[in-house]
């Protein structure tokens, strides 16, 4: 049926016979005929028609109903006008706390936070009492604006005005002191409320989300299914689904996504991208590529995610390609699109494409450079062994560089041998402070790689007095729905003797592919026999002989690592994937690498 415009029906906004026996009943059914056409205006030419019309009735000082629609529709509609709306209420005599109310949500609606901090003040100072309407867009607009102390300062007036057992009250002060990082605060006024919602489960989960508090986040979610709370909400399930991809948790992430199916009849885009995201960091390309592709509409998000996620799985290319028909569909990108492109040439070796994207970014789409663009550039002409042209462009900045840079291109000197460079590196790494024990450790490996064993021990002396200490590597596999760790050199697993004599077999079978192991990988000063010792026993190889021990043939492997995976254990797994026919997927810290039939998806270069 098609609905015709309010201007059309005029029968509406024009005086009516009266009936002279009950006036009063006359007034109600104007002014009710007059709300009706305030709420079926669909933009601002309708509305100003409307308007128009009950000034002239004179229905804007005698229906304070009426007045207090015109407010509501004009600065709440998605077509409405905030300053209209403004010229509106300035010319209310004796606005009320719903007048108030409006306009502060309006301009919260509308970003214009300030603006609605001002408008509270106003309330305050012409003695409109605030209600429980009124809080949760004013402490909104303080979490924006990064307020926090108005916010507090406002939580104290919520307290004397006797509104703090209020559910939406309640639910926006969590969600204020969440967005500030006060996780006890917001966890204080959940474990006080008599009557929890949803939203309030969806409040307490996001702020822990907001610290990253993913092991919390997941045993949230779990508390509130078990005390009822089915149906969880889209908002929640983006923070669970962050949480999975964060930690891992596939099988999780993947029970959420069956949810969502069960329960919702369409996706929207946050989560459609939430999921790809999850997929793709949990190691299922095909999976995240393939949402993507049934995606109805795509945003700059979507496209970020699904460039980064192939450039992580080492389809560099295909980011590439994916980024090209994003343009193509008209879409402009913004910086963090740009920091998935730039990776995805870093990890691929497209130096000349990494500079012509750069040079994109700033000429055709007037993206001025972040730190991360920056870091990416240094990445990209690091593994490329341009190391001055990366400390060029380091000198060359505007900004700072941060520990992030300079940790970078010491990597690159570590790999490529300069030690002079790596050195110059390190001074102003350590100068920022560093506390972290493995910029120590490449520095030694640097000083090691050069024979330099002097050197190697003042590093380790001072890592051992600052009392530093580099988490030990390991690998986790899982096998039959659970997870094992392995570290190197392990002889405490129960099953350590069966994974010895699997390496064993390995090895036999791997001399007859012409593999020798790379001791320049041990950087110790021993000989070359305790360095293959060292070798043959990494926590990648025995989590592999763990995996081909105890799953059947041709079933896929799947390996997470937390440090970076050596040369000689990615060479060792790519003639391994050949030999026992299996897919061995490899999550080296945050990029995957697909071992299948003695090749890698990185294409070695890494």
């Amino acid at each position: 049926m098609v609905r015709a415009s309010v201007l059309q029906q005029t029968h509406l906004l024009i005086p009516r016979e009266d009936h002279p026996q009950n006036p009063e009943l006359n007034f109600r059914l104007r002014e009710q005929e007059c709300v009706s056409s305030i709420k079926k205006c669909k933009n601002m030419e309708e509305f100003k028609q409307v308007h128009g019309q009950i000034l002239k009735l004179g229905f804007f000082r005698s229906s304070s109903f009426c007045t207090s629609n015109l407010v509501a529709t004009c600065a709440l509609a998605d077509w409405g006008s905030m300053d209209y709306a403004c010229s509106i209420f300035r010319q209310i005599d004796d606005p009320g706390s719903f007048e108030f109310n409006t306009m502060i949500r309006g301009q919260v609606k509308d970003m214009n936070l300030e603006e609605a901090l001002f408008m509270y003040v106003e309330m305050l100072e012409r003695r409109v009492v605030p209600d429980n309407f009124t809080y949760p867009s004013v402490l909104k607009a303080c979490a924006h604006l990064k307020a926090l102390e108005e916010g507090m300062q406002i939580h104290g007036l919520i307290f004397r005005l006797g509104l703090e057992d209020d559910v939406f009250v309640q639910n926006s002060l969590i969600n204020m002191y969440g967005k500030f990082g006060k996780i006890r605060d917001s966890s204080a006024i959940f474990e006080r409320m008599e009557q929890r919602t949803v939203a309030s489960w969806s409040a307490l989960i996001a702020a822990h989300a907001n610290l990253g508090m993913w092991y919390e986040c997941l045993r949230l979610f779990v508390d509130m299914n078990s005390e009822g709370f089915w149906r969880a909400e889209e908002s929640i399930l983006v923070s669970v689904l962050s949480a999975c991809t964060h930690l891992g948790a596939f099988r999780l992430g993947r029970s959420t996504h069956g949810y969502l199916l069960r329960n919702l009849s369409a996706l929207n885009f946050i989560v459609e991208t939430a999921l790809i995201d999850m997929y793709l960091k949990c190691g299922c390309l095909k999976k995240g590529f393939c949402l993507f592709q049934r995606m109805a509409k795509k945003n700059q998000m979507s496209y970020s995610v699904m460039i980064s996620g192939l450039a992580v799985h080492g389809c560099n290319q295909e980011a590439l390609k994916v980024f090209s028909e994003m343009l193509k569909e008209g879409l402009k990108p913004d910086d963090a699109v740009y920091v998935g492109v730039l990776g995805s040439c870093s990890h691929a070796g497209l130096v000349e494409e990494g500079l012509r994207f750069f040079e994109q970014m700033k000429s055709e789409h007037g993206i001025e450079p972040t730190i991360q663009h920056y870091g990416c550039m240094v990445d990209l002409m690091g593994r490329a062994g341009l190391l001055d042209k990366a400390f060029e462009l380091i000198k060359s900045m505007k900004m700072e560089p941060n520990d992030v840079l300079w940790r970078s291109l010491l990597s690159a000197c570590n790999v490529h041998c300069d030690v002079e460079l790596g050195e110059v590196a390190a001074r102003n790494l350590l100068q920022l402070n560093s506390h972290n024990a493995g910029d120590y450790v490449v520095l030694s490996n640097m000083y090691a790689q050069a024979q330099r064993w002097q050197d190697v021990a003042l590093i380790r002396t001072e890592l051992a007095d600052k009392g530093l200490a580099q988490p030990p590597g390991f690998s986790l596999v899982e096998v039959k729905r659970k997870v094992y760790k392995f570290v190197s050199q392990d002889m405490s697993h129960p099953q350590c003797d069966g994974v010895y004599d699997m390496l064993h077999q390995m090895e036999w079978q791997l001399k007859f592919e012409g593999y020798s192991s790379d001791t320049s990988q041990v950087l110790l000063d021993v000989d070359d026999e305790e360095k293959r010792q060292r070798l043959s026993s990494h926590s990648q190889k025995l989590a592999i002989a763990f995996a081909l021990l105890h799953t059947s043939h041709g079933s896929p492997v799947k390996i997470v690592r937390n440090v970076r995976m050596c040369n000689d254990c990615h060479k060792y797994t790519k003639l391994i994937s050949m030999i026992y026919e299996r897919k061995i997927t490899v999550r080296d810290r945050n990029l995957f690498h697909h071992f299948n039939g003695g090749t890698c998806s990185c294409g070695d270069y890494w």
